[in-house]
């Protein structure tokens, strides 16, 4: 199973937001810039994780992006489910069906592995991805190169 780039980054600026300080809450731009991303896709991220209720986002002088409780208690797997498109691993009824769709073991068997890919991230949360060493090397990451617009 592969995540989507969106997923990637959706739980990569969850992470990052789930060690920064309180009272110096990073811009969406300072975010892009530190996980090395455009800052157009940072921007599509933070706003579909705000519609979430994942993190909170403030303009403005004293704005920025803060991680809400539910973000940090956020279960792994429930997010992954909730960004990534809907649909099988595979595409047995794309612009040349398969063949063998009516009979095919195989669906099934890849839907049951996707579904267990999910059910191994469930019991994890936002906060567990963030523990050490994870944690305090995300605090070390400074803004990297400015992202590609």
């Amino acid at each position: 199973m592969r995540l989507t780039r969106f997923t990637d980054v959706a739980l990569r600026v969850l992470m990052r937001l789930a060690v920064v300080k309180h009272e110096d809450p990073p811009t969406t731009r300072e975010v892009a810039a530190t996980m090395q991303v455009p800052y157009s896709h940072a921007a599509k991220v933070v706003a579909r994780l705000q519609h979430l209720g994942l993190i909170e986002a403030r303009r403005g002088r004293g704005g920025g992006l803060t991680l809400t409780e539910a973000g940090r208690t956020a279960s792994v797997g429930g997010l992954v489910r909730e960004l990534e498109e809907p649909g099988d691993v595979v595409d047995c009824e794309g612009s040349t069906p398969c063949p063998l769709r009516a009979a095919c073991r195989l669906r099934g068997a890849l839907r049951e592995a996707q579904e267990a890919f999910y059910a191994a991230l469930d019991p994890l949360t936002v906060a567990d991805l963030t523990s050490a060493p994870t944690g305090p090397l995300l605090i070390g990451i400074s803004s990297g190169p400015p992202p590609l617009d």
